[in-house]
């Protein structure tokens, strides 16, 4: 599996990241960003551009891992859609036919894109389009992200919280399996459906877990 992976700095992507450089079915990992990773790895390539609407098409790479986003909160209306939808669907088409996308969405994402939630109504927009892709797309909605492996969120305020919350983790996993999960979950999560497929092409938190669990451990984990 060669890897492209949009977002690798944010929370999500460090451990999706983190994932695809553990496992040695993944040959190499294209990291695509507006900064630095700041990680070095023998399969890691890293393309840093301001601008990523203007980038050049991408070859040589079979599976694309998006997760980059931003909060909806504090943010116009059209800038959510412009980065949401629009950034999502323009770098799924400077990907060869064919090619797997794993898009990270969010619970409660609304398929139907007539509810009153704007940023679910964006983000279901966002799912419906790349299933109209030539692309092999999944779209994942996890719910409550606990980071793991010292993997941290940039935002200051969502740091404190993660750091509060850790100790109760597996007491919110007991009681809310159906909608908790990690960054290491995630990680081996889509590298499963982008190499075994999935049952279906939107998976919901509960199905993140299940895929986690079926990729077997990889090595020095």
């Amino acid at each position: 599996m060669r890897v492209v992976l949009f977002g690798a700095t944010g929370m999500v992507g460090q451990g999706v990241l983190r994932e695809c450089l553990l496992d040695e079915r993944v040959e190499a990992v294209l990291a695509v960003g507006r900064s630095p990773v700041g990680t070095e790895h023998p399969k890691l390539t890293e393309l840093v551009r301001e601008d990523l609407f203007a980038l050049e098409p991408i070859t040589g790479y079979d599976t694309c891992f998006y997760c980059l986003g931003v909060s909806s909160v504090g943010v116009a209306p059209e800038d959510y859609e412009r980065i949401t939808y629009q950034l999502t669907l323009s770098v799924a088409g400077k990907l060869p036919e064919d090619s797997t996308f794993v898009y990270v969405s969010g619970s409660g994402t609304d398929s139907t894109e007539r509810g009153r939630v704007r940023w679910a109504r964006v983000k279901g927009a966002t799912e419906n389009a790349l299933a109209e892709l030539p692309l092999r797309t999944f779209s994942f909605r996890p719910g409550y992200i606990q980071p793991l492996h010292g993997i941290t969120s940039k935002t200051p305020l969502y740091r404190t919280l993660y750091r509060v919350a850790m100790p109760l983790y597996p007491v919110l996993r007991r009681l809310l399996p159906r909608v908790v999960t990690t960054t290491e979950e995630i990680g081996k999560a889509m590298l499963e459906v982008a190499g075994n497929g999935y049952g279906k092409a939107v998976l919901e938190n509960t199905d993140i877990v299940t895929a986690a669990a079926r990729r077997d451990p990889p090595a020095g984990s």
